[in-house]
């Protein structure tokens, strides 16, 4: 299985960080191919400019910075997200990386008129995400868990018709503990034994 980690974190030695390397060793020792994409050490640029947006539903941008993030997509079979929920959803640098590089002729096909969309995604069988939030369980499910949508019923639906996803979350990340945190890897590194 081929698997891309989509990282997202500015600060190098976060929690996240500890997260990012417990997926990338367990996938590893699963004998995955894996390849790990960390949009804050390579300066990912997630500004959407005027061009890219005239011409979004008729090409891919052709901004050479974007060419090795589409490749990226294109050899994944599985892709996991490891980021911090700020706001109850997606931090900007993630989202900028969704506007820009799942894009037309490398995520999807608009078509002519009315109809729908075409996915150029099929092959992506298992989604998953991974994610910090400071806000309580309870709380995140009454604003409506806006990042997990965005990823597993929006961005999943891109993927392959039965595409595997999961959902982990650290709640009440600002209050955690090395106890809560501990644990919480231990989740992660069951839950991908079993992705």
């Amino acid at each position: 299985m081929r698997v891309l980690v989509v990282y997202c974190h500015p600060v190098p030695e976060s929690y996240c960080a500890a997260i990012r390397d417990t997926a990338v060793e367990v996938l590893k020792g699963r004998g995955w191919d894996v390849r790990l994409l960390d949009l804050y050490a390579e300066n990912f640029d997630p500004v959407m400019n005027c061009e890219e947006r005239r011409f979004y539903n008729d090409r891919a941008p052709k901004d050479p910075a974007l060419a090795p993030h589409f490749e990226h997509l294109q050899w994944a079979q599985a892709i996991l997200f490891i980021y911090p929920t700020w706001w109850y959803g997606l931090p900007a640098m993630l989202k900028g990386w969704f506007d820009r590089v799942w894009a037309t002729d490398i995520a999807f096909k608009l078509p002519g008129g009315r109809g729908r969309i075409t996915s150029l995604m099929r092959y992506v069988t298992k989604v998953g995400v991974i994610t910090t939030c400071g806000a309580p369980t309870w709380w995140s499910v009454v604003v409506g868990q806006p990042g997990r949508k965005t990823i597993l019923r929006g961005m999943r639906a891109l993927c392959a018709t039965r595409c595997k996803t999961f959902f982990l979350a650290h709640y009440l990340m600002d209050a955690s503990t090395p106890k809560s945190r501990a644990g919480f890897l231990v989740k992660v590194r069951r839950t991908l034994e079993r992705f």
